[in-house]
């Protein structure tokens, strides 16, 4: 039974806690936010989730460090990513933790459930601890013998493992995908994902010997393995919506949209597509996989010290220019690159100048030539279509930039119409009707903006939507020194 069609589930990766949160992480909570607000403008039941992704030797490890119990350290590390929602002014629903007892149990529930999709054998391969990730031959090979993003060389392991038939749903998963039932975006992830399976998915390891990592949830009936961290934290997408006999899991599965990093597509375009297809679960709908953020041409590297906390950006200019910059400014099918001087100049030069200009014009000359009454106001009669079409796609930059055009358009008839010099003339009536047009155009651009920039959305239509001005206490971007970036 299909589920109810008012109904919209959008997740989140769940983030590794084995580091803090930086600037390069807002981008997907954002346009997972930006998806679940636009769901909501339509009318639609949303349940946005989020969260972190907690057992594994590297955290382990990381507790090890800090002279820690793990779960103390899970729980304080958790703890940092729960705060980057709010920081962010993301409206997730739902924070799962795979360390929820809810999640363990739920997830023994699911290996149960696949167990005649699983089988034990010995394996021998490389495996990146940092990663929690095990490597093809040819990977490894490729890469020097050394994990490119942790610097360092990968593990020979030789250990006895179970393991999923994922090779077994190789078809079906290629044809969800090439209809279109699996959609995945942009083309080209599609396109990498359909050209992995043509060579041949095989089966994956699902687990760890307990004497090797411990940190995991048990294997149902094997005291000696605990289930991989990348296999059971896939599972999060369905433990969170109480798979598999609550409410929410058959009122709003399948998910309308997982929001993934590009580092992650195999595991979340083939592993979990077949182990949903061995529970007899629908697959999500679409797949969007976004690209990364990097500071001034360079990937976000401790070693290199160039890592930002959002909080240190957010204290600039407040949350809504982050939210603006990095949903803008960071390509919605591609690679983004954050300065201090691109977002100052995206600030000063967009927001404040452009938005920000139109709003106190606008208010301005209606409390002078009309006492701060509007009147009526027409409906606005902008083409937003190629708006909604982006938004359909996940291109937040172009559906940003179709409203941009007409926070443009609002300035440049505001310079050519000169509605002072109709004033001058006591043209009363036409003053009336080019000031009520341009409140009109501003409460749709606000109408537009609110899945982007909510907070600002919010002030325009509280200044201009009761047809009175109504007082506010300052431009909406005021213009301040820059902070410090050091």
């Amino acid at each position: 039974m299909s589920k109810p069609a008012e109904n919209v589930f959008i997740t989140t990766s769940i983030p590794y806690i084995n580091g803090d949160p930086h600037i390069g992480h807002t981008y997907e909570l954002l346009a997972a936010d930006v998806l679940a607000r636009y769901a909501r403008q339509q009318g639609k039941k949303v349940i946005l989730s989020t969260g972190t992704d907690e057992h594994g030797g590297k955290i382990q490890e990381k507790a090890e460090e800090q002279n820690k119990p793990t779960k103390q350290y899970a729980d304080d590390m958790s703890a940092r990513w729960r705060e980057l929602g709010p920081l962010v002014n993301m409206s997730n629903d739902r924070f799962i933790r795979t360390t929820d007892p809810g999640h363990e149990q739920r997830a023994t529930l699911i290996w149960k459930a696949l167990e005649q999709h699983i089988y034990k054998d010995k394996y021998t391969g490389w495996y990146c601890t940092g990663c929690e990730a095990f490597v093809t031959e040819s990977t490894a090979k490729e890469n020097g013998g050394s994990c490119p993003i942790h610097q360092k060389p990968y593990e020979k392991l030789e250990e006895e493992n179970y393991f999923f038939r994922l090779s077994s749903f190789s078809s079906q998963i290629s044809e969800a995908i090439e209809t279109g039932s699996f959609k995945i975006i942009p083309q080209t992830r599609k396109n990498e994902v359909l050209h992995i399976l043509k060579e041949g998915l095989g089966d994956t390891s699902i687990s760890r010997p307990k004497d090797k990592i411990s940190w995991g949830i048990p294997v149902p009936g094997d005291e000696h393995q605990v289930m991989y961290v990348w296999f059971e934290a896939l599972m999060n997408y369905i433990t969170v919506l109480g798979y598999p006999e609550h409410e929410d899991f058959k009122d709003f599965w399948p998910a309308d949209f997982h929001v993934i990093g590009k580092d992650i597509t195999r595991f979340h375009a083939l592993v979990w597509p077949g182990m949903l297809l061995g529970l007899g679960v629908e697959l999500p709908k679409i797949l969007y996989v976004h690209g990364f953020i990097n500071i001034d041409g360079q990937k976000i590297s401790k070693s290199l010290g160039n890592v930002i906390h959002p909080k240190k950006v957010v204290d600039i200019h407040g949350v809504d220019a982050l939210r603006y910059f990095t949903l803008r400014h960071t390509p919605a099918y591609g690679d983004g690159d954050f300065t201090f001087e691109k977002f100052e100049a995206a600030y000063n030069g967009e927001l404040a100048n452009e938005l920000g200009n139109a709003v106190s014009r606008t208010a301005a000359m209606v409390n002078k030539y009309q006492k701060g009454v509007i009147g009526d106001i027409p409906p606005a009669e902008h083409d937003s279509a190629a708006y909604h079409d982006f938004m359909q796609e996940c291109r937040f930059d172009r559906a940003i930039e179709e409203v941009w055009n007409q926070v443009r358009g609002l300035n440049q008839y505001i310079d050519e119409q000169k509605p002072w010099e109709a004033a001058k003339k006591k043209e009363y009536d036409h003053v009336a009707e080019m000031l009520a047009y341009m409140a009109s155009c501003l409460l749709e651009i606000a109408d537009l903006l609110t899945p982007f920039l909510p907070d600002t959305a919010d002030k325009i239509k509280k200044i201009f939507g009761s047809g009175m001005i109504k007082e506010h206490d300052s431009v909406l971007f005021p213009k301040t020194e820059p902070a410090e970036k050091k």
